[in-house]
Parts: C-alpha cells; structure tokens; sequence
C-alpha cells in the first residue's frame, strides 16, 4: 500500500525527473512535461471529504481524529490541485453552519442568572475559536489558494466568525440577555464591586471580532454611562463640598480610563469620557464655582484649584467660566481692602499679599495662562481705582516708611522685590499725579531730615518711577537729589570760608544748610518766627556767603524743615538732644529763664499756636519730659507754666524727642490733593489749548474723546467742560456761531 500510495502522489505532482551521469565534468538537469495528465480515481472526491468531515465533526465534538493532520492537509492540498476548491469550500460551510446552528440550542435555556448566562456565552465562543483555529489549519492550502484568489469569498475564520455572528449573537435573545448581563457588570463594578474583569474583557472583544460592539453594545453602554452620572453628579453636588466633588471626578474619570485599557474596545473611549465629564463637570460647571472658587481661593488651597482648572480645561467654556469667576472674585476682595478706610494702615500690604497670592494661584494652579493673567491685571485696575487718588496716596506713604531709617525688616536685596512689587500695584492706579505729590512730599522730608536709609534704595526707586513713567515724571524728583549733592559743596565751600574770614565772630555752631530750588520740592508755607539770636548771626552769614557768589538770586528760609541737637547739662549728667528747630526755639529760651507761662513762649518765639502747642506738647508730655507743665496734663492751656525738668534721666546719652505729628488727613493731606487738583486743571488747560490749535475747529464729542486719550490721570467730562468754559471766557477759542457744538480755535 505504502508503494501504491506513493506512487499516486507522484503523478499528482506532474512532472517526471530523468537525469543520467556521465564521465563529463558538466552536469546537466533536463526536466519534461508528463505525456498525459494523470487521473484521479472516481470516487477521490468523495473519499477525500468524507475523511476531511469525520476530522472536523471530531474537532467540532471535541473527540478524537482518526488521521494524522499531515494526511488531512495533503488531501487538502489534492482536492485544490485538481479544481475542487469551490466544492471543497462549500461543503466546509455547510458542515460549519450546521454546527453553529446547533450551538444556539445551548442559549434557549431559560435562567435569570445573568452571569452563568454571560460564562455560557463566553465558553462557547471560546471553544468556537479553537475549533475554527484547528480547522483552518487543516484548510490552509485552500485559504491560501482559492480564498486568496477569490475576493468575494471570505477566509475560514473570518467565515466562522460571520456564522457565529449571524446564527447566534444577532438572535435577538441572545444578543439582548448577552448585553444586559455586561453592563449588570460594569455596573457592579462602578459601585465598587469585584467582578470577573477577564470575562468582560473577553465578551467585549468578542463583540468587536463579530463587528457588532457598536450597534449592540456601546450605544446602551453609552446610555447606562450617562443616567448613572447624571443622577450621580445632581446628588453628589449637594451632599459634597466642591473639593471633595473634584476629587470624585477626577476618581470617576481614572476608573473608566482603567476601565478603556482593561476591556472596553478604544473607539469608545471619545464617547465614554465625554458622557463622563459632560455629566460630572459641564452641566455643573455653575455650582462649582459659585459654591466652591471663592472657598478654594480665600483659604489658598492650590491643589484644588490646580484640579478644578485640569477639569474645567476639559469641558467646553470651562475655562472662561472659571476666568470670568475668577475675575469677579478679585474685585469682590481687592474692593474690601481699598473701600474701608478702616483698613488704610495695612491697605498696601494687604494688596501685596493678595497680589502674591493670586499669583502663585495664576503660576502653580492655572499653568500660567496667559487670560487668567490678564484678568488678573484687569481685576487689580479695576477695583484699585475704585477708590478715587486714596491708593496713590497710601503707596506713597508705604514707599516713604521702607525707606525710611529704621527700616529693618529685610535685607537690599528684600527691599529691591518689594520696591518691584510695589512698582507692580504702582502701575494699577489711574491717579499717578497723586501719587507723584505724597511721594515727592515725603521724599523731601526723607532727604532733609536724613531719614533715609540707603541713597542707593532711593535712586533705585526713582529709576523704576522714570521707567514705567517717563522722565518727564521724575524730573523734579531728580532735581531734589541734585539739590541735595550741591548743597553738601556749598556747605564744604561755606565751612572753608569760615575759617579764613578773620572779621566773622560767631557763636560756636556746626550748621548745615541745604539749598532747595523751589520748583523741584514740594511748596512749603512760609513761617516767620523769632529765631534765636545765635542762629540769626550764622544765617546772615550765610546769606553773605552765598549772594556773594551767586549774585541775584534770594534765599528764603523754611524753619519748619529744621533740626537740630543741643548740648544739655542736667543733674544726672550730661545729654544730647535731637530736636526739631521749633523745639530747639523753645528749649534755648530756658537758657535765660528757669519758669515760663505759654504765653510769653509764645510771644518770644513768634510761633504759629497750633504748632506751638505740639511742640510743648512734645517737650512737656511726652515720653522724654525735658520740660515740666504745671498744671500736669496732656493738653497745653493758655495759663500753664513751663520750667527745665533739671532731674531728667535717659540711660542714653543722645535723645530723639519726637514731635507731635497732627492728623495728615485733615491739613497737610487736603493741601497736597488741591495742589494735584491744580496741576490738572493746568495740565487740562495745555491739553485743550494743544488739540485745537493743531484741529483749529473741533465738535465737542471728538475734543472730549482726543483729551481722554492725552491725559495720564482720570478726568471726568464734567471737569473737561469747565475748563473748556474756562478757555472760552479767556478768549483760547470760541464756540462756532452756526453749530454751537463747535469749537474754533483763536490765534
């Protein structure tokens, strides 16, 4: 039989190899085609399908096969050779639908177990698999072959896949009880359950390789996704605080991308997690930040704020809602701290540590984006301005205390960022002519009284003043520095001249003059006072020195910008007293005198009686009393009586008495706004003058419109129309006499 067989195979092949050796070095290999074509037996085909049915019912069946897989492959192969592929593979279907067909039999059974129902499933479609693996191994060649050479006709698997799809997973029952029975799953698991991952990840794929996932599957999966969150978001924002609710998103949206990578198919995952943060974040989006931002924002908890940004960054107008909020908190908080002038103290503090804050929240929470940003910039104009010429006013004066002496609460280096920081709010107000007037009074004092504590902090500051503003605005401020560096000559040159003028005989006195153009400081009321006679000998001196060498030109002296220090001898030894020179004017006078009534004090010094009465005030009642009051008290009377306190004691050698500050808000404050109300009206004054003798004729809307956008300060139209009136009374310009909206200009 082993001959026989062999020798059938053989002429299957069709070819007949005849070679002969010969005793020349050159071989040759002749190949001819056989005479006839061979014949296969009558009933081959028959026999061949009948072998090649019992194998496929036996790995169907699950039993054993009676021929080895090398003899079922070479039939196979024989049956294509010889043109009964087509027959072959019809006969293949038939047998393979047949078979399916009764595997749906196994699904009619009536249970309301939804698992074992879903493991049936799962166990026939995995045993279907195999079977069909076995038997396209068994009918490689005609896969290769006829399946390849035919488009129309689909491989073996892909054929076993359509029948198991068609007879059994598009059964209306089957394919109903098989959904329900995943999502019961994915349910279970959502709520916290454990659950067979390996058999959902199985079923899904099943129903992907069948090409059903979509129609059957994902649009009901969808559906359950979308009222589990829906009724899950409306409970949850009631019963959690925000925090807690973005962290439960946030957990929500990590299981079903865990849920995407271990056995839902990734054409879902768009859909999935769009349902999710539709459900979870959009339609809630509202009540999130009206519950929660402002919460999140006042108590600085950045990691949520850093979440709630990475959620609302997901959903549609998320960000712009949270921008918009985000806005609206700034000026509901920065409004607290500038509106109450109960807060002026700290005001500018204040504003810098929430101007920090609301950075690092901008840097660390909101990635730095550029429209958080610029509404943060927004927000600080806004409400900083709310508040007419006060923030101008009060950052000047906080300039003026860090860089007073006696700062010492941080470093150069600290005080540079803090005079940035400072620049930052500077840049905020709209009032920055106000801010000019208080800085400039204040510089005045800081430079004449030797407050300040580092020259190079001031000309720091002065620098970053002339770069945001221009030069125009720190020209004076600049000349006050000048002053300063010329006078310090002056009084080297005064001092030489001293020594070599023999005729001069003065009292021994080290004084100090500083020579102040009077358009570079601030405007000082002029005070006449009865000086002391030693200090009449050395300012006639003076003025002899300095007119003599600066021919025409006047000096008027400011006594309420004084100091000076006295030698005081008292029982417990020996003091120096730092003084004002109003204070000086009144301590000089007990030289002669042991007792004086406030009266003659007054009479004597000549002295304003307000600023006469801080001054004792200051001598009398303070926490150094150099003087004794009779009566005693903290108020100065026209009847009391002033004597040297002769047991005065200091464990210091060198006393600074203070002097009594009166209430800037009331005198010096107003004087210092009409002086910033003149210098508009002035600057209105050229403005208008400037535009229309450029324009020559201008309607009243376009002149107000071309004044809003050349003035650097806020005017109101109010104002502008006043000052317009005011240039027509002065003959600048006239109203047309056809269109009295009209302005002419008068040359």
């Amino acid at each position: 039989m082993a001959d026989t067989k062999r020798s059938n195979l053989t002429a299957l092949n069709g070819l007949s190899l005849n070679a002969s050796l010969k005793s020349n070095p050159t071989k040759k290999l002749v190949v001819k085609n056989l005479r006839d074509k061979p014949m296969l037996p009558d009933n081959y085909q028959e026999q061949t399908w009948k072998k090649l049915r019992e194998a496929v019912i036996a790995i169907q069946t699950s039993t054993a096969i009676q021929y080895t897989m090398e003899e079922l492959y070479q039939a196979v192969e024989n049956m294509c050779n010889n043109s009964l592929a087509a027959a072959l593979y019809n006969n293949l279907i038939e047998l393979s639908e047949t078979h399916v067909k009764k595997l749906l039999l196994n699904f009619t059974e009536v249970t309301n177990d939804k698992i074992i129902f879903l493991k049936k499933v799962n166990h026939h479609w995995s045993s279907h698999c195999e079977q069909m693996l076995m038997i396209r191994s068994i009918f490689l060649f005609l896969d290769r072959t006829y399946v390849l050479q035919n488009p129309n006709v689909n491989s073996i698997w892909d054929m076993g896949l359509n029948l198991f799809r068609h007879h059994i997973m598009l059964n209306t029952n089957v394919q109903n009880r098989a959904v329900d029975g995943l999502l019961l799953l994915i349910e279970k698991e959502r709520q916290g359950d454990m659950v067979d991952k390996t058999l959902l990840k199985s079923l899904l794929r099943m129903l992907s390789d069948l090409k059903i996932y979509q129609d059957a599957f994902e649009g009901k999966f969808l559906q359950a996704t979308e009222r589990l969150y829906a009724t899950e978001g409306l409970r949850l924002m009631l019963e959690l605080e925000v925090s807690e609710y973005l962290y439960h998103v946030e957990k929500r949206l990590n299981e079903e991308n865990e849920r995407l990578i271990h056995y839902l198919d990734t054409s879902t995952k768009w859909s999935l997690i769009h349902t999710v943060e539709k459900q979870l974040i959009s339609e809630h989006v509202s009540s999130i930040l009206q519950k929660g931002l402002e919460q999140l924002l006042n108590e600085n908890r950045l990691d949520d704020l850093k979440l709630m940004y990475g959620l609302l960054t997901r959903v549609k107008k998320g960000l712009a809602e949270l921008c918009i909020n985000f806005n609206a908190y700034i000026k509901k908080y920065g409004r607290t701290i500038v509106i109450d002038p109960e807060k002026d103290k700290t005001m500018v503090q204040e504003l810098l540590d929430f101007k920090d804050r609301m950075d690092v929240v901008v840097k660390k929470c909101f990635q730095a984006n550029e429209k958080f940003s610029n509404s943060l910039k927004e927000a600080f104009e806004h409400f900083v301005n709310q508040r007419t010429n006060k923030p101008a006013e009060l950052i000047a004066k906080f300039v003026d205390s860090k860089l007073k002496v006696g700062n010492k609460e941080s470093t150069e280096e600290e005080l540079e960022k803090l005079l940035d920081k400072i620049m930052v709010l500077f840049r905020f107000i709209h009032g920055k002519d106000v801010f000019e007037a208080f800085y400039k009074k204040d510089l005045a004092k800081r430079l004449l009284l030797g407050k300040s504590a580092s020259v190079d902090a001031e000309k720091s500051m002065l620098s970053k003043l002339k770069q945001e503003c221009g030069g125009g605005f720190t020209s004076k401020l600049e000349g006050m520095f000048k002053d300063m560096e010329i006078s310090k000559d002056i009084n080297v040159a005064y001092k030489q001249y001293l020594a070599h003028v023999k005729d001069v005989q003065l009292s021994v006195i080290d004084m100090t003059v500083n020579i102040l153009t009077m358009g570079h400081w601030p405007t000082y009321v002029v005070t006449e006072v009865a000086m002391p006679n030693e200090i009449i000998e050395y300012q006639d001196c003076f003025n002899k020195f300095y007119l003599a060498k600066h021919n025409g030109r006047k000096l008027q002296w400011q006594p309420t910008l004084g100091h000076c220090v006295l030698r005081s001898h008292f029982k417990q030894g020996n003091k120096e007293l730092q003084v004002s020179l109003f204070q000086a004017m009144v301590l000089l006078l007990f030289n002669e005198c042991q007792t004086l009534p406030f009266k003659e004090i007054k009479t004597l010094t000549n002295m304003e009686d307000t600023e006469l009465r801080r001054t004792l005030q200051s001598l009398a009642c303070g926490k150094a009393r150099v003087l004794i009051k009779v009566p005693k008290g903290r108020e100065i009377d026209d009847i009391d009586q002033f004597s040297i306190n002769n047991d005065f004691c200091n464990k210091l050698y060198r006393i600074k008495i203070n002097q009594v500050q009166m209430k800037e808000t009331n005198e010096e404050q107003k004087a210092t706004e009409e002086r910033v109300y003149q210098d508009r009206q002035y600057q209105m004054d050229a403005a208008i003058v400037r535009i229309m003798k450029m324009r020559k004729s201008l309607m009243h809307n376009l002149l107000i419109s071309e004044l809003f956008n050349q003035l650097k300060f806020p005017a109101k139209p109010a104002d502008l129309k006043k000052r317009i009136e005011s240039l027509i009374d002065r003959d600048y310009m006239e109203r047309d006499k056809d269109s009295p909206n009209q302005y002419n200009y008068i040359a």
